[in-house]
C-alpha cells in the first residue's frame, strides 16, 4: 500500500541525520507546494529547504521586457504574453511605462493569454494586423511554443522569444562553488518534457543526491526521504519520485518539435548574468516569425549588466538560494504583490509572491541560505 505524506513524514524522521542537510528545490511549483502544505515547518528542524531558480518570470531579462514595452508603445501591433509578464517591472524613470500593464493604461494593446493557442487565435481574429507573442518560460512552456510554430502559424503572428532551460543555472551554481545546498528535488514537468536524465549530470560530476518530484505533498516527501537516505548512505542517484508522468527520454514528440524549431544559445539570467547553452533562439527556418528581425531593434544593450534588479531588490539572491524571501530588505515595505518592486513578488511561482500569500508578512534581518 503506498505511504500517505504522514508516512513519508515518519520515515523522514525516523533518520538519524546528525548533520544539517540543505535541500534546493528547483521548480518555483515545489516551492508553491512545499510552502502552502506547511512542509517547512513539519520536517525535523536539521533539515532546510531552499527555493532555487526555477521561476520563470523572475529571470526573464530585463532587457527582453524593456524590448517588448516598447515594441508595444511603438509598433502598430497586438502583443501577447502570460499573464504575469504584465506585471514585471523593469529600471525605468517613473515618467516612462515600467511594465508591459503600464505600457497598455497608455494606449499600447497588450493582451494576456493563457497558451500559445491563444495568440493563435488573437492573430486569426486581426488578420490586418501584426500579433507579437512574447513567450518567457522554461522548457515547458517553450515546448508548446516550439509545437505552435512547427505545426504552423499565422503570416500575421511573430514571437520575441525569451525562452530558457532550466538545468544549466544549477550546473553554473555547482561548477562555479557556489551552491549552498546538499541535494537537490528536480522540477517534474520539466522532467515530462525533458526526461529525468537531463539531471544525471548532477549524480555524475558532483555526485549530489537528486530526486525528481511531483507536486504533491506525497511526492514531494517521498522525494526528500530519497535524497535524505542517499546521503546517509552516501550513495547518490537520480531517483523518480513522480513516474506517474515522468519517463526516460521525456516526451518524443516534444523534445523533436524543439529540435526542429529551436537552436539553444548562451543566455542571460536577470539578476545572475550570461550562463553558457541556457536560452532559446528560433533556428533560421523559422526567421519570418521571429519579432526581433521582422521589427525595428528597441534592444538596449545598456541593460544586459549582471545583477539588473531595481534599487535595494535582492530576488537575484532569492532566486539564486542565497537568502529566503522575507530576508529581502524590500519584502514586506516597499515590495508586496499589490505593488511588487522585484520580479519575484510578481508571479505564483516567485518565491517572494509564494510565501507572502502563505502568510508570511514581516521581513526579517538575513541570516539565509548562505550562513
Amino acid at each position: 500500500m503506498p505511504l500517505s505524506a504522514e508516512g513519508w513524514l515518519q520515515r523522514i524522521r525516523d533518520l538519524d541525520l546528525p548533520q544539517p542537510v540543505k535541500i534546493m528545490n528547483v521548480c518555483g511549483g515545489h516551492e508553491r507546494s512545499i510552502t502552502m502544505a506547511g512542509l517547512r515547518g513539519a520536517l525535523p528542524q536539521n533539515i532546510e529547504l531552499i527555493p532555487g531558480p526555477g521561476c520563470p518570470v523572475c529571470i526573464c531579462p530585463e532587457e527582453d521586457i524593456f524590448e517588448a514595452i516598447q515594441l508595444a508603445l511603438n509598433e502598430d501591433i497586438i502583443l501577447v504574453a502570460f499573464g504575469d509578464m504584465l506585471r514585471v517591472p523593469v529600471n525605468a524613470p517613473k515618467k516612462d511605462a515600467r511594465s508591459l500593464e503600464q505600457a497598455r493604461t497608455r494606449g499600447a494593446d497588450v493582451r494576456p493569454i493563457a497558451s500559445p493557442t491563444e495568440a493563435v487565435r488573437v492573430a486569426h481574429e486581426h488578420p490586418d494586423r501584426a500579433v507579437v507573442f512574447f513567450a518567457a518560460g522554461f522548457e515547458t512552456t517553450t515546448a508548446p511554443v516550439a509545437a505552435m510554430l512547427a505545426e504552423g502559424i499565422p503570416q500575421n503572428l511573430f514571437v520575441l522569444l525569451s525562452g530558457r532551460l532550466t538545468w544549466p543555472a544549477v550546473a553554473m551554481l555547482l561548477e562555479t562553488g557556489e551552491a549552498n545546498f546538499d541535494a537537490l528535488i528536480a522540477p517534474g514537468h520539466v522532467s515530462t518534457v525533458m526526461g529525468p536524465e537531463e539531471w544525471q549530470f548532477v549524480i555524475e560530476q558532483h555526485h549530489m543526491p537528486t530526486a525528481v518530484a511531483g507536486f504533491t505533498p506525497v511526492s514531494l516527501l517521498a522525494a526528500m526521504y530519497s535524497v535524505l537516505r542517499q546521503r546517509q548512505e552516501g550513495k547518490p542517484f537520480l531517483d523518480n519520485c513522480y513516474p506517474e508522468v515522468v519517463r526516460v527520454g521525456g516526451n518524443p514528440a516534444a523534445r523533436r518539435q524543439m529540435q526542429q524549431v529551436l537552436d539553444v544559445t548562451d543566455a542571460n539570467w536577470r539578476g545572475v548574468g550570461t550562463i553558457p547553452a541556457s536560452g532559446f533562439a528560433l533556428k533560421p527556418d523559422f526567421s519570418r516569425h521571429d519579432a526581433r528581425l521582422q521589427f525595428p531593434s528597441y534592444a538596449d544593450d545598456a541593460r544586459k549588466r549582471a545583477g539588473e534588479m531595481p534599487p535595494g531588490c535582492d530576488c537575484a539572491r532569492v532566486v539564486l538560494g542565497r537568502i529566503y524571501p522575507n530576508e529581502c530588505q524590500l519584502y514586506g515595505r516597499a515590495c508586496t504583490p499589490r505593488n511588487p518592486v522585484g520580479p519575484c513578488m510578481v508571479s505564483d511561482e516567485g518565491a517572494c509572491r509564494i510565501w507572502w500569500a502563505s502568510g508570511v508578512r514581516e521581513p526579517r534581518v538575513a541570516e539565509s541560505a548562505d550562513a
